[in-house]
């Protein structure tokens, strides 16, 4: 939806079939009711910040869907999840990308609709870490979340694996699986040394071992305390630069780890 300049384009680019959750409060064609107003068009659509990643170089834009898609949600169906991706595919077309990775919302991973991404020309898709705690992201138990939060500070298991480890299936987009969530910055300095530690202990760990390390998060987690937010990151990409200087890491986008393997 990004990809509109403003509301009126969005009511213009709706997909032929609508996800149908039987929880309303998940459809973004409900939610956005409160701000469908041109004073809003500057902060629900970002056209030219997508140009400025396209005119960036090593950059791969890739796609999270349409509508913020859910897939494991009640209501949802196939057709429709088609549909949303379809119409993802035919915005991102008009500016001269193509769509070859796919992040699943809410890390919803849905093994049934790798094939749909496959035939729309979808060559990669993120899954999720093979934890326990990772398994069931819909319901999203305490326990699960519990269990998330402290990996990121404390464990000894680390989240890289190698190349070979990533199995291609005929008719199915490469799952990449991630590593590591890049969490907000915490005001407990305690707390954020050890998260940075944690990072970059793998990150070291993955390059000395040719591995790969995918590490995300979303944009909006900058949000607060952005300053400090871009400092840890700032550390991190230090932290890559030492690694890539001394073993060799390679900073690749999901589309490269995809010709890599293939």
């Amino acid at each position: 939806m990004l990809f509109n300049n403003n509301w009126e384009k969005w009511r213009s680019n709706k997909p032929e079939i609508l996800s149908n959750y039987k929880n309303t409060e998940l459809s973004t064609y409900d939610y956005v009711n409160t701000l469908n107003s041109p004073e809003t068009d500057l902060f629900c659509f970002a056209k030219d910040l997508i140009q400025q990643i396209q005119n960036t170089p090593y950059q791969e834009i890739g796609t999270h869907t349409y509508s913020h898609y859910y897939c494991l949600e009640d209501g949802q169906t196939l057709a429709s999840f088609k549909a949303d991706l379809e119409k993802s595919i035919e915005l991102a077309k008009l500016m001269g990308i193509e769509l070859k990775s796919l992040v699943f919302p809410r890390n919803q991973f849905n093994e049934d609709y790798l094939k749909v991404c496959y035939e729309l020309g979808v060559e990669n898709v993120r899954s999720n870490p093979t934890d326990w705690y990772w398994k069931d992201t819909q319901n999203d138990s305490l326990k699960n979340k519990i269990f998330r939060t402290g990996d990121a500070y404390l464990g000894s298991n680390n989240k890289s694996y190698k190349l070979t480890d990533l199995q291609v299936e005929k008719g199915k987009p490469l799952s990449q699986k991630a590593s590591r969530l890049l969490r907000p910055y915490s005001k407990n300095k305690f707390l954020n040394d050890l998260k940075l530690k944690r990072i970059k202990s793998e990150m070291t760990s993955a390059s000395k071992n040719n591995e790969i390390y995918h590490l995300w998060w979303h944009p909006h987690n900058f949000g607060n305390n952005p300053d400090e937010n871009i400092a840890d990151l700032k550390e991190i990409l230090n932290h890559y630069s030492g690694c890539n200087e001394k073993y060799g890491f390679q900073s690749v986008t999901m589309c490269e780890v995809g010709l890599l393997n293939r």
